[in-house]
């Protein structure tokens, strides 16, 4: 499963879920599901799976905070602890921590890095604007908590639901370099972006990826994912790409290094 979140889902912006299964290297997208509201994603979290058999997802929100940043709090350093100590603040309390320890440092390094960013190329995870990323962890970490999904090394949960962070850029960047794939904006949806959209499919049916997936998908469903100016469904189905290839890791680690469980880390970075 693959999930495109959004820390608050709209009829306009929900989140998207991507549900497939893996079949000797190939990946087939069954269907996708749209969460307007976060109660409903979270009725969704707590259903057991078909007949209880495993599933293995990738949420693209961020798991942890940096250590640095948590060190300079004086918060806990355990993450079940240090994940109440942050969702107890409101945002506007924790866009005051966050701008507070930015201006206290110098320029070109404003922000505090987990260890995974470099290697996946994704925002700080304490970021609070352009993307809000913290906002999505202030508002996703919880659901999976309270539905008792697995995280690896940081969280035991239900043994047949196992949460991992996804980053669709990382697998979008080795598939197209740095070419722009999506936009809110709807007058940002140019064909540039469209053909860009196309030329991931494409490298996607090709296994053209370091993940060595197939991604098998019928004409409607490869005309849905070309027509969405968002990326919103894309990006479901490249985390659901990136869960499929954990899924496939030797069992049990799906892929992952030692990392730090206080920082989590991005799923095949």
């Amino acid at each position: 499963m693959g999930c495109d979140f959004s820390s608050s889902p709209s009829k306009r912006k929900p989140i998207v879920v991507a549900i497939g299964r893996t079949h000797r290297g190939t990946v087939l997208l069954d269907r996708l599901n749209h969460f307007q509201t976060l109660p409903d994603f979270l009725d969704f979290l707590k259903q057991p799976t078909t007949d209880n058999t495993p599933c293995v997802a990738g949420f693209d929100l961020p798991f942890g905070l940096p250590r640095q940043f948590v060190e300079s709090m004086n918060w806990p350093p355990t993450w079940p602890e240090c994940m109440d100590k942050f969702v107890s603040h409101s945002r506007e309390e924790l866009r005051q921590f966050f701008k507070a320890f930015c201006d206290a440092r110098p320029a070109g390094a404003k922000f505090a890095h987990r260890a995974t960013d470099m290697p996946a190329g994704s925002s700080p995870s304490m970021k609070w604007v352009n993307p809000p990323v913290a906002w999505m962890m202030h508002a996703g970490v919880p659901l999976l908590r309270e539905a008792a999904w697995t995280l690896p090394n940081m969280q035991m949960g239900h043994p047949n639901r196992i949460a991992l962070e996804a980053y669709p850029g990382l697998l979008a960047r080795e598939l197209i370099g740095h070419r722009s794939y999506k936009s809110d904006d709807p007058h940002k949806q140019t064909p540039d972006r469209w053909l860009a959209r196309k030329d991931i499919l494409h490298a996607l049916d090709m296994a053209q990826s370091k993940l060595g997936l197939r991604l098998k998908l019928s004409a409607a469903q490869h005309d849905t994912l070309l027509a969405d100016g968002s990326g919103d469904a894309l990006d479901a189905v490249l985390c659901m790409v990136q869960a499929a290839w954990a899924h496939l890791q030797p069992e049990g680690t799906y892929g992952l290094p030692n990392f730090d469980p206080l920082e989590g880390w991005i799923v095949s970075a």
